[in-house]
């Protein structure tokens, strides 16, 4: 374990199992910020992520080693008896278990919550699915995908005129794992005062559903349906992409205090107090021909002036950034928001830093993802005490 004086999660162990995204999501941020994280992966093939990305130099995933790091890999066959055992014993000695099968996975493998507790009764079992531990659908399959538009995310995502759309990451999962490690740390802090483990239960479509902001009342008490918008949000204005003569800028002026030194750097300050512009309401009202004197405006400027004159003003704008302009951004330089690991295939590799930042016990990024089975001899070996031969023999039998 990490150094639990300097990290604040080292004096904790997690055992991570299943597969794909949204529970090992949940165990990266965990192992984040010190906590030890032993992923269970099958013999042979190990967890499908280490194969999933679109780019594969050396034929190896690069989105691997993000979301691996920190955590230590033994390899474990879960659909027999023996490895079961196994599970339990190293179970048994920790802090917090996390899984994303369907609900009744555990419970066939002899590793129901009951169970556990016998063994360990301050475990905190942290399970990502789909739906949810219970209800008419938890025993169906999920994805993130159908999380995201059961949730409603989907719906509301895109051009009016286009079917919805998906953002270009998978946010359905990395959200329910992220509220699957936020139900992690409060239980565990409960579990200070009762001394007793307890279920977490994160779903991907309650994550998504979670950021939903007032759709539910807009709709039940409003008679008002949201509906996709593009680039903006309804009566919110201005507040858009707007052109320049080298490329789009983001300009968000939409607070009345803001809106009134756009005006003035537009020069035309009269725009403050005209009647269709002076409040949040009007603007809103009148949005589209509020967002197209502004892009007359800004269509005769380089975007870099203007970004300049627009932040010298305390005025929201900025651009639409991708990788490469994240590499070369003071900022992301000085906030050390893109770290660089050596891995043994890729040499340096770059990869987002740890957040958020605590000023006491940070986190940090201590090892790339690792090898399949890497582990195995420190935990089977010093964990549960198994000698060589032992986990020879556990290898021949195809448990480890």
């Amino acid at each position: 374990m990490t150094d639990p004086q300097t990290s604040a999660l080292g004096d904790l162990r997690v055992v991570e199992m299943g597969q794909l995204l949204a529970g090992p999501f949940c165990g990266q941020l965990l192992g984040d910020f010190g906590a030890e994280v032993i992923k269970i992966e099958p013999p042979g093939s190990g967890d499908p992520m280490r194969e999933w990305g679109r780019e594969k130099p050396h034929g190896k995933s690069l989105w691997w080693p993000i979301l691996a790091r920190n955590k230590k890999s033994v390899t474990l066959n879960l659909r027999t008896s023996e490895g079961q055992d196994l599970a339990r014993r190293i179970i048994a000695q920790a802090d917090v278990l996390v899984e994303n099968f369907r609900p009744g996975t555990l419970e066939r493998w002899g590793l129901a919550p009951e169970t556990l507790w016998e063994l360990n009764p301050g475990l905190i079992i942290t399970r990502v699915t789909g739906y949810g531990q219970n209800g008419p659908y938890s025993p169906r399959a999920g994805f993130g995908s159908i999380g995201e538009a059961m949730g409603g995310i989907r719906y509301v995502t895109g051009d009016p005129d286009s079917p919805p759309a998906r953002a270009g990451i998978s946010l359905g999962d990395e959200l329910a794992g992220t509220f699957a490690a936020l139900g992690t740390l409060v239980a565990l802090h409960a579990r200070q005062r009762t001394g007793k483990g307890q279920i977490v239960d994160s779903a991907l479509y309650e994550a998504v559903f979670a950021l939903m902001e007032s759709l539910v009342p807009d709709w039940e008490i409003a008679g008002y349906q949201r509906e996709r918008t593009g680039s903006v949000l309804p009566n919110v204005s201005p507040s858009n992409v707007y052109p320049t003569k080298d490329g789009p800028i983001l300009i968000a002026a939409n607070r009345d205090t803001i809106w009134t030194r756009l005006a003035e750097v537009m020069g035309r300050p009269e725009l403050a107090d005209d009647p269709r512009y002076a409040t949040h309401g009007a603007r809103g009202a009148n949005a589209d021909e509020l967002d197209a004197l502004i892009g007359d405006w800004t269509a005769t400027w380089e975007s870099e002036p203007l970004l300049a004159l627009l932040h010298d003003n305390g005025i929201p704008a900025g651009l639409t950034y991708r990788a490469k302009d994240m590499l070369a951004d003071p900022h992301f330089k000085a906030r050390e928001a893109i770290i660089r690991l050596a891995h043994p295939e890729f040499g340096e590799f770059p990869m987002q830093n740890v957040f958020p930042k605590l000023s006491g016990t940070p986190g940090e990024v201590r090892s790339v993802g690792p090898e399949l089975g890497e582990h195995n001899a420190e935990i089977y070996g010093g964990l549960l005490g198994i000698d060589s031969a032992g986990l020879e023999g556990l290898k021949a039998a195809g448990t480890v």
